[in-house]
């Protein structure tokens, strides 16, 4: 089983790597194409041609996967398991230029996440991990969540604060936190590596998430939504050092 999980989390650094590194050819270009989709969020010509680069690879290798996607919706397969795509997480950013943008790609079976990857093609960095096996970056160095013991000092990413519950940015920076925007996925690698202690989603979709519970725990760390489940269906993410998980969650409550 270890081989396959292994083989598994080489596919997925992979297929991540070569979607995300496809948006570049888009990045920045001027005259960028955006459409809204119905759900008023943006989305481009990258964000099409990345899915599609993981589905015709993962069709060609696993037939029998199912596949969940933002941008071309769901396949069910037959095999028990999938694979979530997101090609750009953070699309506002990669508009705009910003380049923490990143590529989620993570592989499930009954039992969640058995391995992810956040690539950030802008940065030439990327953030992985499998079960069992650790969380990596760069090309297998071990990386791990930091141990700041509260909240007084701790940086908390997000990816805004248009969404967060009424008072809580208000109740964490009186705790004595720094919160910063631009999260997305960067925000989670960031926790992973230890550069930050938190990354706060309040509002988010399975693509959005898929990989971090497998990252974010075997870096040492803590995922779960913002009332305390393992749930990449419960709609928000809150991703810690795994110290403060708890101290965080009370004050977002």
């Amino acid at each position: 089983m270890a081989d396959d999980v292994e083989t598994l989390l080489e596919e997925v650094v992979e297929l991540a790597r070569a979607a995300g590194d496809l948006t570049l050819g888009w990045f920045r270009r001027p005259g960028l194409a955006v459409d809204v989709k119905a759900d008023r969020t943006p989305v481009t010509e990258a964000d099409r041609a990345a899915e599609r680069l993981v589905r015709d690879a993962l069709a060609r290798r696993h037939p029998d996967d199912g596949i969940i996607g933002e941008e071309e919706g769901s396949v069910t397969g037959r095999s028990g398991r999938s694979w979530v795509v997101d090609p750009i997480d953070g699309t506002y950013g990669f508009i705009h230029g910003v380049p923490l943008y990143s590529t989620l790609l993570a592989v499930l079976d009954e039992s969640g996440p058995v391995a992810g990857a956040i690539h950030l093609p802008a940065l030439s960095e990327t953030v992985y991990a499998a079960r069992g096996l650790g969380c990596f970056t760069g090309d297998g160095t071990p990386c791990r969540v930091n141990v700041r013991p509260g909240l007084l000092g701790a940086a908390v990413m997000s990816s805004g604060v248009g969404h967060w519950p009424p008072g809580a940015l208000d109740g964490v920076q009186a705790a004595g936190a720094t919160v910063r925007t631009w999260g997305d996925g960067y925000g989670y690698a960031l926790v992973a590596t230890g550069r930050v202690e938190a990354m706060v989603d309040p509002v988010v979709s399975i693509w959005d998430l898929a990989p971090m519970p497998v990252i974010i725990g075997e870096a040492g760390g803590r995922f779960t939504t913002l009332d305390g489940r393992v749930d990449l269906q419960g709609g928000s993410g809150v991703a810690t050092n795994g110290v403060i998980h708890d101290e965080l969650l009370a004050v977002l409550a």
